[in-house]
């Protein structure tokens, strides 16, 4: 019977590869083919994902293989063998295959971010602010994080989204990089904020937990869809003190409040999230880092005039591209004189600390997440 099942559970990883593509990711595949088996078990769910993240992760080693599942069988083999010890993989192939070849003009290219890519990725937890060790004896299998307060990675096979203390709104699931966008930000309760690109509201939740439920959030996005989500995420959380509205991202902002912290969580690439994501990898390509790159200069130059003087300007993206992160700042640095530099406070990181800098680039080795880029401005007093 044990035989059967796992036969099983890799037959449906080959049904969902089989209908991932450019026009459908590899996640939303797996949701579309996870609806149609209900019976499997949440730990069989969990293994079909990882078979499929794992086969796109060796996407490039596979290609003299016949049959997506003889594919499949290679690159799990493949990630045994990097799992048991990552140099039984030489550098020069992950250099060669780990990602596309216009990265390398367009990024730094390292041997630990490529190593990083090749690992399974950390599932992260963000716990209401102050309780991280309180949620952790409660879960059991989460150890909170030694460099963000209230971030915990989780390592057990319990169905998250099932437990009281999610349905209670004691944590979100939120990537560790994600998190340090929000204390980055440091809003402070009374103020008045605004979420850009909302999305699905992950960083407007963490602001507002960090605002203490207390001020005023606004929360925009150009999708009707994710704002609706949005809105049954804050009543999960207990979130009161936000207010969604639609907005495109254009010069006319949906609001004349002049904001004392703007955050632009701009469209980006997405490379910061290969690790999680690697179909991504061999679907964006360097016309897409151009075009988003034009996109993130505009939603900055458009939010600017909402932030009031002495306010703060943030702007993230989860990717690594010099043009969406160092370029796109150093052209709202010469286009906007009316903003300085914000000097974030000192960032530890893995193997290094960050001091007396106005942005940040954090690579998947840095925090054990996502690449993330973070910058920051402050707008002049009159």
């Amino acid at each position: 019977m044990l035989r059967a099942v796992i036969h099983n559970v890799h037959e449906i990883a080959a049904e969902v590869i089989r209908k991932t593509g450019r026009d459908k990711p590899a996640d939303a595949a797996l949701r579309e083919v996870l609806k149609q088996h209900r019976e499997l078990a949440p730990f069989d769910a969990t293994e079909i994902a990882k078979t499929v993240f794992i086969y796109y992760r060796w996407h490039v080693w596979l290609r003299e293989e016949r049959g997506v599942e003889s594919k499949m069988w290679l690159a799990l083999r493949l990630d045994e063998r990097f799992r048991a010890n990552e140099s039984n993989v030489p550098l020069a192939e992950l250099r060669a295959k780990a990602v596309p070849a216009w990265t390398a003009g367009s990024m730094e290219v390292n041997d630990d971010w490529l190593r990083s890519l090749q690992r399974q990725p950390k599932l992260w937890l963000r716990a209401k602010h102050g309780q991280a060790e309180a949620l952790a004896g409660k879960l059991f299998a989460a150890d909170v994080s030694p460099l963000l307060p209230d971030a915990l990675v989780f390592d057990g096979e319990a169905d998250l989204f099932k437990s009281p203390e999610f349905h209670a709104g004691e944590f979100e699931i939120q990537d560790i990089a994600s998190q340090m966008v929000g204390l980055l930000c440091d809003p402070q309760p009374g103020e008045t904020w605004w979420d850009t690109c909302a999305g699905e509201g992950g960083k407007t939740l963490h602001l507002s937990d960090l605002m203490q439920n207390k001020g005023l959030l606004w929360a925009s996005d150009r999708a009707e869809w994710r704002l609706q989500k949005l809105k049954r995420r804050t009543g999960r959380a207990k979130v009161f003190n936000y207010r969604s509205v639609f907005w495109d991202g254009g010069a006319k902002l949906p609001t004349k409040t002049k904001f004392d912290g703007v955050l632009v969580d701009a469209p980006c690439s997405g490379v910061g999230t290969w690790q999680r994501n690697p179909q991504a990898r061999w679907t964006t390509t360097v016309d897409d880092v151009r075009e988003l790159s034009e996109i993130q200069r505009n939603l900055l130059a458009n939010v600017a005039p909402g932030v009031k003087p002495g306010g703060k300007l943030i702007f993230s993206v989860c990717t690594l591209t010099r043009a969406e992160t160092t370029e796109v700042m150093k052209a709202f640095n010469a286009s906007q004189p009316d903003f300085d530099p914000l000097i974030f406070p000192e960032i530890k990181l893995n193997d290094r600390t960050v001091a007396g800098a106005s942005s940040v680039a954090i690579w998947p080795q840095d925090l054990g997440g996502n690449g993330m880029f973070i910058a920051g401005w402050r707008r002049k007093k009159v």
